[in-house]
């Protein structure tokens, strides 16, 4: 049987259209610095992530002002990029299409949280013709207001940097880790990014003082007033949280990564000094906290102390729990102890803990002695962001340890 010239054409051009088609499909996840964008509650928070290869294996590293995140299970199918932000609970997937990214950024732990991602190739800045206008620079007072009337007291920092304006900002319970963004004319824009918290600052200059508004996240909106005060002070970390009337212990019970009860009681801890840091694998400045500890004993090995962390994770499921804890001490190379301790909520944290009149921050950690009474427990942590505040605390830790080492 003979087939027709016609046909034949017919068959051979269908043939390299779909041979095309393939081809179109297939993009490139090209390496190099990308700037991401993520649309949350009307604005755009911009970032820089930078694209690796090695021996066929993408990697990405995520810029946060000095702060840096690697991220190493990124997988490429046709035109499409699916990787996991950092230790978190976080996919981004997204479209390749040339020199750009369209997609989704999704909180997997939190129900319907969604925002749009798109990233441009060959940005390596988070802005451009960004600007540093000193007249914001130093230390200010800043109170974030919320809905119902209360009053966060804060205290802002900010400084002029290679035509970025920067600065970060500490309550009591913690900081919120680099800032950097511009200044112009009296107002100033600042973002971060540190992969699960998303945080924008606008203001503007009244005087002596600030006036904007703070956007955090897929649907908190709070504004802020500040003044400037190089003398701003914050309550100490070390008075906030403490055993109630009564109580002269820590005392608990929980698993750990295979199941089995640890308690105060076990003989690895007996005539030790322990560390118990509450936190949890979500938290960034618990992250800033626990790569402190995992330094400080890789420094200490033969110091006579243990660290043990109660985790608090975003399911009160032990194997979802079990998984985020195993992901963190495998990327952040901590080889202290792990416990899980229960759900992340503060008041759900402090019913574990009734000796403690509360925890009213993740990072919190309890400083116990080799006869088992505690001696300091600090709330929150101030991570490298903060500067001075920092050093303060590494200076302080460093000199108790010391002191209950000797003991």
């Amino acid at each position: 049987m003979k087939i027709s010239t016609v046909f034949l054409v017919t068959i051979i051009i269908s043939f390299l259209a779909i041979s095309c088609n393939e081809k179109e499909l297939i993009q490139e996840f090209k390496t190099g610095f990308w700037r991401g964008e993520i649309t949350m509650q009307e604005q755009q928070l911009p970032f820089v992530f930078e694209v690796l290869k090695s021996n066929d294996q993408f990697s990405i590293n995520l810029h946060d002002g000095a702060s840096r995140m690697e991220m190493d299970k990124i997988r490429v199918e046709n035109d499409s990029v699916f990787f996991t932000i950092g230790i978190f609970d976080i996919d981004v997937k997204a479209k390749i299409e040339n020199n750009s990214l369209y997609g989704i950024y999704t909180k997997n732990f939190a129900e319907n949280y969604e925002l749009p991602f798109k990233a441009t190739f060959a940005k390596k800045n988070r802005l451009d013709n960004a600007k540093s206008d000193p007249v914001f620079n130093g230390k200010w007072d800043i109170d974030i207001l919320k809905k119902n009337g209360d009053t966060i007291r804060t205290i802002g920092m900010f400084n002029t940097d290679d035509a970025l304006f920067k600065g970060t900002i500490i309550s009591k319970s913690g900081d919120f880790r680099f800032l950097e963004g511009t200044s112009e004319n009296g107002d100033f824009t600042l973002y971060s990014f540190d992969g699960d918290n998303l945080k924008i600052f606008k203001a503007h200059a009244e005087g002596d003082q600030l006036v904007g508004e703070y956007w955090s996240g897929k649907t908190l909106h709070r504004t802020f007033i500040g003044k400037r005060n190089k003398n701003a002070t914050l309550p100490d970390p070390s008075t906030l949280t403490y055993l109630k009337e009564g109580f002269d212990k820590i005392e608990f019970s929980f698993p750990d990564l295979d199941g089995n009860q640890v308690t105060l009681n076990n003989a690895k801890y007996q005539d030790k000094v322990v560390i118990l840091q509450i936190f949890g694998t979500w938290c960034p400045n618990c992250m800033d906290e626990t790569i402190f500890f995992k330094e400080w004993l890789d420094n200490h090995k033969k110091s006579n102390v243990e660290i043990i962390g109660l985790a608090y994770e975003n399911k009160p499921d032990f194997e979802y729990a079990k998984k985020r804890v195993e992901k963190m001490k495998e990327k952040l190379e901590v080889s202290y102890d792990f416990v899980i301790a229960g759900t992340s909520s503060s008041m759900a944290a402090g019913k574990t803990l009734p000796m403690l009149n509360h925890v009213m921050s993740f990072p919190t950690s309890i400083i116990i002695d080799k006869m088992g009474k505690v001696r300091k427990i600090h709330t929150g942590f101030s991570g490298p962001a903060t500067g001075d505040y920092y050093l303060e605390y590494t200076k302080e830790f460093n000199s108790l340890m010391s002191e209950l080492i000797a003991e």
